[in-house]
């Protein structure tokens, strides 16, 4: 028993020493967080904020009456508990009950009551009398596209086609909702080139925000009487009768006017005033370019590019006289004015835009091609469309199954594929070769045969290039890499430069 108390007292004593220990011991270093927690100082602001937040917060969101006397402002120290004091308790009476919580969310069967919906039409409940795969009832019914409507040209939409009930399918929600495209000129006005008169037509579209423009090349229209050998080039949509209350000076305005508009000279034109002429096989096709903005080539002059140079040739070609032969050979050929026009899109680099434009004119000087300076950029060798140059031209009456065809200035293959894609006829591909190319062969037939050299100098046109000629070894470098690379229809010509592309 000694043996046992023994051992009692030497634990007792140990416990005594070990709790002796831990209340005279220093203090234990507590951990510090090596970042302070984010939201520490957000607590009491989000609690104040979800407090005030209203009825629609829910009984999770600390949504109750926890300090009645809050709530109620005419209490003393509603705002301030230091300064509360107690009430009279006469007047205890004659004020609501403050101390009553009141939760501010129904339960879920009180409110489909309210609107009365019984516990087995929930709005998740499957009904078993019906098969999972049944029709659905809650979808708009199909409308089928119709043809482009001529709405923009003749003030007016047509009216939708019925559809048959036992037609009816569901409209799958990835299908695209995107309007049929639709153009419509907004002005017209005559605009004097080095080359000759010209009709400038400014279009807008329902695809973007952009004034596409075309330049038509008709100067017959100038004649009164208009000559019966050709149609007329003329916007179906700025002829039309916009509205009933628009002035003839409304329409000359905006260019629907015939003949040569002056002082004296004030014709509006009116859609019923129009028939197609009769056109002869003997005159060609009109001759049209669809031209994409350059405004590097166009309007500084850049040798980077042959884009002002070939605005300006193509102008000059439509503008050249046609020479109809003589149907018999007593008679003598005629000669009429030249037809055609160039659609002007506004995309800017082969659609990369001008700010992208410069960047790969540096990433040029290193020494990358146009080609992958597009792709180094994360766009396309090129990202044109030719969606609303087609809609432009089927307004002009060109192209189109009905009018007439056309004859196309292109080196371009893929844009020769994207018109007839879109529809337009196509009767013929105008190879447009760079005048330096046409200079530099020029030359070495006249070196051939002994002549002078021509001299690529500059004359009048309608861009910063005029009539004179692009050229250098940046024009080479990129008139090669849309041979070799973007398989532009056009001979190669030999540049004397160590190119690895040759």
């Amino acid at each position: 028993m000694s043996f046992h108390h023994n051992l009692d007292d030497i634990n007792g004593g140990l416990s005594d020493l070990a709790l002796l220990d831990f209340l005279t011991s220093p203090d234990l270093p507590v951990a510090k967080h090596g970042f302070k927690r984010r939201d520490a100082d957000l607590d009491p602001l989000m609690l104040a904020a979800v407090y005030s937040s209203g009825p629609q917060v829910t009984r999770n969101h600390y949504t109750h009456d926890f300090f009645p006397a809050v709530g109620d402002p005419r209490a003393e120290g509603a705002y301030d508990w230091t300064k509360w004091q107690a009430e009279d308790p006469k007047n205890v009476q004659q004020r609501r009950p403050r101390l009553k919580y009141v939760s501010r969310q129904e339960p879920r069967s009180q409110r489909l009551k309210k609107h009365n919906v019984s516990l087995e039409d929930k709005e998740n409940t499957i009904r078993e009398s019906e098969g999972p795969l049944r029709r659905t009832d809650n979808l708009p019914p199909h409308t089928p596209r119709s043809a482009p409507s001529d709405a923009c040209e003749a003030g007016t939409s047509s009216e939708p086609l019925s559809v048959p009930v036992a037609s009816f399918a569901p409209v799958s929600p990835f299908t695209s909702t995107s309007p049929d495209l639709e153009v419509k000129c907004m002005a017209r006005t005559r605009v004097p080139t080095p080359h000759g008169p010209v009709f400038l037509h400014l279009y807008h579209n329902n695809r973007d925000t952009k004034e596409h423009l075309a330049v038509v090349v008709d100067p017959a229209q100038f004649l009164d009487p208009y000559p019966n050998h050709a149609p007329s080039i003329r916007s179906r949509s700025l002829d039309a009768v916009w509205n009933e209350t628009e002035t003839e000076m409304d329409r000359i305005t905006r260019g629907a006017y015939v003949g040569r508009l002056s002082a004296t000279s004030q014709k509006p034109s009116l859609p019923s005033q129009y028939s197609p002429g009769t056109l002869s096989d003997a005159i060609p096709s009109p001759l049209i370019r669809v031209h994409s903005e350059c405004f590097t080539g166009e309007t500084i002059g850049s040798m980077r590019c042959d884009c002002g140079e070939q605005l300006d040739e193509a102008i000059r070609q439509i503008s050249l006289p046609i020479t109809i032969p003589s149907p018999s050979p007593t008679q003598a050929p005629t000669t009429i004015p030249g037809r055609g026009a160039v659609i002007y899109l506004r995309q800017e680099g082969r659609g990369i835009g001008l700010l992208s434009k410069i960047r790969a004119y540096n990433l040029q000087d290193l020494g990358h091609d146009t080609v992958t300076a597009n792709l180094m950029l994360g766009h396309k060798a090129d990202e044109r469309g030719y969606a609303i140059a087609a809609a432009i031209l089927r307004d002009l009456e060109l192209g189109t199954e009905t009018g007439e065809g056309v004859r196309v200035l292109t080196n371009n293959p893929d844009k020769m594929q994207a018109l007839a894609e879109e529809g337009i006829r196509v009767v013929e591909r105008v190879p447009m070769v760079p005048r330096s190319w046409q200079c530099r062969q020029d030359d070495s037939d006249d070196r051939a045969a002994g002549a002078a050299a021509v001299d690529p100098m500059f004359t009048k046109g309608a861009t910063m290039i005029g009539g004179g000629a692009v050229y250098g070894e940046d024009l080479d470098k990129y008139l090669r890499t849309k041979v070799l690379r973007m398989g532009h229809m056009l001979p190669l010509i030999a540049s004397g430069l160590d190119d690895e592309d040759s």
